[in-house]
């Protein structure tokens, strides 16, 4: 959406909320109003098609997959045209983390590209994610000026004024045949735990409050203003077992969003999720729970039925669509079509793209077998472990930081690396480390690795990935807080010595206590280094003919 078309959309809102009506029901307009939603989430600045396809299932070959190819923001578009056209009364609406740890051809430009052409497609309201967070509370700011749809967090405070930091809630009238109008609130939230998972210093001067309650505070305001139909934007997930992105049967529901779910004021009608990059159609307590993956690979399409008479809402129902795109084969065109990019974008995206080509064609090395985040049971991966070698390589020197070890967090390895075209372009290693953190190599004494080690089940729920040289043995049976072998660590086989001090580089991301652990925020004489895909291109550069690294330097008991 552009400026003109936001502006003219407030002077909706705006007429809607003069009146003091949700339902503005004329009389003898009975029929129940269907307006359609059009749902994404996770976008992370996925502007062109991503690398790996979409997984789906063989209906000739029980048990294995064909590659369905998805993705790009000229054939999202050109789905959201197609099903706004069923249905005269929708909005387009997300759940947050649309830009931040994205692509170079969208990070380059501070994600600008993505937040026009998102606008272009017909974006109209998204929660806020963490990753809207990535480069600080006032560069978001900056950016919604600029944005051709509205950021929605009711949960985020200034602390200094005590006032939100985005609007609480948008609202979009809808007229009907015969007069009948009804209006629906779109709420927005981020998850409270974001500053635990952005650099400490982005998120300061602000609170993240709980998200329940600040969406409840939220419908109170609403309801004083008559609106009936409410539907949560929330940047939260969760997790089924379904094998298949489009599969309804939501077995094994789990996440903080059903917990948050639970303790939602009964007048959310709706609620579409995120975060978990994980794509479900839930009920919860009779509640649709919604989430459309990541990337912009799906959408979900929903249906929310409202009586004109009250401005409740009566029935919703979900499914999800693929953005199957023309780049490879269709293997399955008869129940995901595919799409045409949508004419309007092309011209943008190729204009975007040539900017960063120079940078992202680079070739920086070659690759003889793909380099994954798969993880072991134990809870390492290879792509994981290249990382942290890398890193304790550009960190060793003494002029560097004198480092021993290093230690790479799961969550920062954005993708896989590749090796069907045998090559490594700058590009793809900036896909990997999108947040161009830096290296910082710290002193911490074996009992505080030993204590950081701890928290990967106690705080962290993440396993850290460890550099070459290092290992150790943890038991899954064991409690939190005393699953470390502390005779099992060693450095070059010798054992850690728990009073003696050791040089160990994290990023900065976690040298300030991200994803919970604290104890690196004890660590003494810290230097600064290089970014992190510095270093991994350094790396890479120095070792020709790149294979996976093993993966067995941790080891898991039980």
């Amino acid at each position: 959406m552009r400026r003109s078309s936001l502006y003219c959309l407030i002077a909706a809102v705006l007429c809607c909320i003069g009146n003091g009506s949700g339902a503005l029901a004329a009389e003898g307009a009975e029929a129940p109003l269907t307006i359609k939603l059009i749902a994404f989430n996770d976008f992370h600045g996925a502007i062109n098609p991503p690398t790996a396809p979409t997984p789906v299932d063989d209906p000739r070959h029980p048990g294995r997959k064909l590659s369905l190819p998805t993705g790009g923001v000229e054939y999202l578009s050109t789905l959201i045209a197609q099903l706004k056209a069923q249905n005269p009364l929708n909005a387009v609406v997300a759940a947050g983390d649309l830009i931040g740890a994205s692509p170079l051809v969208s990070a380059l430009l501070r994600d600008e590209p993505t937040l026009d052409l998102l606008g272009r497609a017909g974006l109209e309201f998204s929660a806020a994610g963490n990753h809207e967070f990535d480069a600080g509370w006032e560069e978001l700011l900056r950016k919604q000026r600029s944005a051709g749809f509205r950021y929605l967090a009711a949960n985020v405070i200034v602390r200094k004024t005590g006032e939100r930091l985005l609007p609480a809630y948008a609202i979009k009238e809808f007229a009907g045949r015969g007069g009948s109008r009804v209006a629906v609130a779109f709420i927005g939230l981020v998850l409270s735990e974001t500053p635990s998972i952005v650099v400490a210093d982005r998120t300061a001067g602000l609170e993240f409050a709980d998200e329940a309650t600040a969406a409840n505070a939220a419908v109170a305001e609403l309801r004083q203003r008559g609106i009936r139909s409410i539907v949560v934007l929330i940047h939260e997930g969760g997790r089924t077992s379904d094998p298949q992105f489009d599969d309804t049967g939501c077995r094994d529901f789990s996440g903080r969003i059903k917990q948050i779910a639970e303790r939602l004021d009964p007048a959310i009608d709706l609620i579409v999720s995120g975060h978990t990059h994980r794509s479900y159609i839930c009920r919860l307590g009779g509640r649709l729970i919604t989430s459309a993956g990541a990337e912009g690979r799906f959408v979900t399409d929903i249906d929310l039925t409202v009586d004109p008479r009250t401005g409740d809402v009566i029935r919703t129902a979900a499914q999800q669509r693929a953005v199957v795109n023309d780049e490879a084969p269709n293997p399955l065109p008869g129940r995901y079509p595919t799409l045409a990019k949508d004419a309007r974008l092309t011209a943008l995206v190729n204009s975007y793209n040539q900017k960063a080509a120079p940078l992202a064609a680079r070739k920086v090395g070659t690759i003889l077998t793909d380099i994954t985040r798969h993880v072991t049971p134990a809870g390492e991966s290879a792509l994981g472990n290249l990382i942290a070698d890398a890193q304790l390589d550009a960190t060793r020197s003494p002029g560097s930081g004198a480092a021993q070890l290093a230690l790479m967090n799961s969550g920062g390895v954005r993708t896989d690396l590749h090796s069907a075209r045998g090559f490594i372009t700058y590009g793809d290693l900036f896909a990997v480390h999108p947040f161009s953190n830096a290296l910082v190599t710290l002193s911490l004494t074996g009992e505080q690795l030993r204590l950081l080690l701890e928290e990967q089940w106690t705080r962290a729920n993440t396993v850290l990935q460890i550099s070459e040289g290092f290992s150790y043995t943890w038991d899954a049976a064991a409690p939190p807080g005393a699953r470390v072998d502390p005779g099992s660590m060693k450095l070059h086989g010798v054992a850690i010595d728990m009073r003696a001090t050791y040089r160990v580089t994290v990023n900065d991301f976690l040298a300030s206590g991200g994803n919970g652990f604290s104890v690196l925020t004890q660590g003494r004489e810290p230097q600064r280094g290089i970014l992190d895909v510095e270093a991994l291109e350094r790396y890479i550069r120095g070792h020709p003919s790149l294979r996976a690294p093993a993966t067995n330097r941790i080891v898991r008991r039980n």
